[in-house]
């Protein structure tokens, strides 16, 4: 068989599931705006069938939709260039999602190191979607036969999972209908750390609001948790490798050349030999300057829900005018009578 030429097609998700953070507008937002103006079609979407894996005050899952398609628009995701989804408006995701699931092996499943994560010791009280759910992960991206995704560190394991469950689908079936989606993981800050604990990843759901920056921050919340940032005694280095053991400092410094678009090196070439004292005013300045006008912006997004709601609406047609025609492909291979 000839492999197929897929048009190339990116796309990638968030959960809704708490505010956003600067982990995740350097972890996968800012990589989303610039690859909308590269040679491919894009789509984004708030993921909120996946936030429902563990429970969700229904009020606030849809404050939290609303607010992250808030910050994906003033962050530069524009719905001209992009498509902006929802993923429960687009139902031809959880249909193919039941397919994968028949499709993905309860092994897999068992090694995937997040759901041990998310589970804890009391893994059999754990929702069966939470268990399941990179089977839908995999639905998400190839409805819609994408071919790269942005995904952070974390996520490339529910990668290779899809690329899996396509190379299993497509061998089943004795097809090459489904591509094996390549990862996108790039940039200083792929990882952004707790500003607490540079061992720990930022996260929205730390009960200490210091240890993260959240995009709804405003330019005073911003210097001060960077000032008030953990680090160590020590200068700055000359290079990256005197970062190694250092992980707050690490963490930092991988912020600020996330954030002026330069490499490690770059930055410690610059500022190498400061102390702390005189690279967090920096780094502050620099924060405030990046992130502030995306804070404004949201909320200025948030006054008009409304608008929100159309924008996601248009979205979803769109996202179904490509969806559609390859879940009916999907049903006729599997010898569904449609």
């Amino acid at each position: 068989m000839t492999t197929p030429a897929f048009t190339p097609r990116v796309f990638s998700g968030i959960q809704p599931s708490g505010g956003l953070t600067l982990g995740n507008y350097l972890g996968a937002i800012k990589r989303f705006v610039q690859m909308q103006d590269d040679a491919f079609e894009t789509i984004y979407c708030m993921v909120d069938l996946h936030a429902i894996t563990v429970w969700q005050d229904p009020a606030d899952l849809a404050h939290n939709t609303r607010e992250l398609a808030a910050g994906f628009i003033a962050s530069g995701i524009s719905p001209e260039k992009s498509i902006l989804i929802n993923q429960s408006q687009v139902p031809e995701h959880a249909q193919l999602g039941w397919i994968f699931s028949c499709v993905a092996r309860m092994g897999w499943m068992q090694r995937m190191t997040q759901f041990k994560d998310k589970a804890g010791k009391n893994a059999q009280n754990s929702s069966l979607g939470l268990f399941g759910y990179p089977a839908l992960m995999a639905a998400d991206i190839l409805i819609y036969h994408a071919t790269h995704v942005p995904v952070g560190e974390d996520q490339k394991q529910h990668l290779e999972l899809t690329r899996d469950i396509a190379t299993k689908f497509n061998h089943d079936y004795g097809v090459d209908f489904f591509p094996i989606t390549e990862p996108v993981i790039e940039g200083a800050a792929t990882r952004v750390m707790s500003l607490r604990d540079g061992s720990k990843k930022m996260s929205k759901s730390d009960p200490s609001d210091a240890s993260r920056i959240n995009m709804t921050d405003d330019a005073d919340a911003i210097a001060k948790k960077i000032r008030k940032a953990k680090t160590d005694p020590d200068a700055l280095p000359s290079d990256a490798a005197g970062l190694e053991d250092r992980p707050e400092a690490r963490n930092l410094v991988n912020i600020y050349a996330a954030l002026n678009d330069q490499s490690v090196d770059e930055v410690l070439a610059e500022v190498g030999g400061q102390q702390f004292g005189t690279f967090k005013p920096r780094l502050a300045e620099l924060a405030v300057a990046k992130l502030s006008p995306i804070s404004s912006e949201m909320a200025r997004l948030m006054s008009d829900p409304a608008e929100i709601d159309r924008i996601l609406a248009r979205g979803s047609e769109q996202a179904r005018e490509i969806a559609a025609p390859i879940l009916a492909k999907t049903y006729d291979i599997v010898g569904m009578v449609r």
